[in-house]
């Protein structure tokens, strides 16, 4: 495959991949608290509850498929490097297709769902009917929300990330003018922020396919042999099922870590989380670098050059380490005061300064399991990786068992840089092998 098809690697490109989704990453906070601070103006306690516990809802239900955002960024950044245009469009369409389906079933069996989810985690009777109004309107987004998804992926594959920033800023955007028309000007209270969502997300949809408009400039989109060409097919649901496989059990691992720091008291509990919200900015800042390696080490492999494969997975990755160096020092110096801005109370900021340590070492300890995730995730290794993750796991929870105990607080954030540590190792010991496949 000649040079062209993969293109030269150089710092400029990597910035210009990553830098635009640092910037969509900031935007995603804002929404949030525009959301609370629009029902907090109604001067009640309920609609803030309800909104909140309805977006958790939503939340949970639609994270189980970022799978078809990652699967859908390597597969497509794979075609894109053998110079397979028409493959790009069609794994677009069977994406689209598995998004949309998979909102309908949830539309479909809302009553169900949203019954589970109250029996699990039950609200007062007034927070639950306001919440049961909210999640009745927003769950025709379902399809849109599910299907961005695949939109995104696909945008990354292609290095056409400021795509995916422009669909942040008008989806949110819209959000908000849309919040504050509707809850603070026509007073419909919790269903108007429903209703201003519901709409962002299916213009978000309709934008988004725009933006992916090269996709359905041929016929491959509407191939249908092709589209559901059996071998495709199942490659592609093997890739997301290894995904969604892996990121359950880390997310059970996070839930983990949250249930046992509640043994050590209501104080504790509160200190852990807020300074978790320290790793969700170190997320939103490195994801950039990560999504960089998934579209650059995709097309390498895609491209079959083994040499290029390398140089995408060390590039991105001396980014994702020059970053993540200054945000441990920037959360070492300015974290009391962060801390002391998201609480109020003084024993939670003491509390709190006491584990400040380990979320300052978090990005320089979890930096090599960010970004093999990334290059893993290009290279479509799913399956690897989720092997890696369930050994990852059993060696978390051996560490929980030895530190927990003697260190209470301290050994359960040990364990969870226990859990980085081994999630980078496990991967990098298995890198060799997705190298070797660029020249397979």
């Amino acid at each position: 495959m000649s040079e062209a098809t993969v293109g030269p690697l150089t710092h400029a490109r990597v910035l210009k991949i990553a830098l635009p989704i640092v910037l969509s990453n900031a935007t995603v906070p804002i929404l949030g608290a525009v959301d609370t601070g629009v029902v907090g103006q109604l001067g009640l306690a309920a609609p803030i509850g309800a909104v909140g516990i309805g977006a958790i809802i939503l939340a949970v239900i639609y994270w189980v498929f970022g799978f078809l955002r990652m699967g859908t960024t390597g597969l497509v950044a794979q075609a894109k490097g053998a110079g397979d245009i028409g493959e790009t469009g069609a794994l677009l369409m069977r994406a689209l297709m598995i998004g949309v389906s998979a909102g309908v079933f949830f539309i479909v069996m809302q009553v169900l769902v949203f019954g589970a989810a109250f029996s699990i985690a039950p609200a007062s009777a007034e927070v639950e009917g306001l919440a049961r109004q909210y999640l009745s309107i927003r769950i025709w987004g379902a399809p849109a929300t599910i299907a961005l998804y695949a939109i995104t992926g696909w945008l990354i594959a292609v290095e056409r990330t400021r795509g995916v920033l422009v669909l942040q800023l008008w989806m949110n955007g819209l959000n908000i003018v849309l919040d504050l028309w509707f809850v603070l000007g026509l007073g419909w209270g919790v269903e108007g922020v429903a209703v201003a969502t519901l709409m962002a997300e299916w213009t978000g949809l309709a934008l988004g396919i725009w933006l992916c408009r090269k996709a359905f400039s041929g016929n491959a989109w509407r191939d249908w042999a092709r589209i559901f060409d059996p071998v495709k097919v199942r490659r592609m649901m093997s890739v997301n099922g290894d995904i969604m496989v892996r990121s359950i059990i880390l997310q059970g691992s996070f839930t983990t870590f949250l249930f046992l720091g509640a043994r050590f008291g209501d104080v504790t509990l509160a200190a852990n989380q807020v300074i978790l919200q320290f790793l969700e900015i170190t997320a939103y800042a490195l994801d950039g670098f990560a999504f960089a390696a998934e579209a650059l080490v995709g097309a390498a492999l895609g491209a079959r050059r083994r040499a290029a494969l390398r140089r995408a997975a060390i590039l991105t990755s001396k980014w994702g380490v020059g970053i993540s160096l200054p945000l441990a020092i920037f959360f070492l110096l300015a974290g009391p005061y962060l801390i002391d801005i998201m609480a109020t109370a003084p024993e939670v900021r003491a509390e709190a300064r006491v584990y400040l340590p380990w979320v300052a070492a978090a990005p320089i300890i979890g930096i090599a399991s960010w970004m093999l995730d990334g290059i893993f995730i290009g290279a479509t290794e799913t399956r690897a990786m989720r092997n890696a993750m369930m050994i990852s796991v059993v060696i978390y929870v051996a560490a929980l068992m030895v530190f927990v105990g003697p260190l209470e607080n301290h050994g359960l954030w040990l364990s969870l840089m226990v859990l980085n540590v081994a999630r980078g190792v496990t991967l990098l010991m298995r890198y060799p092998a997705l190298e070797a496949r660029a020249e397979a």
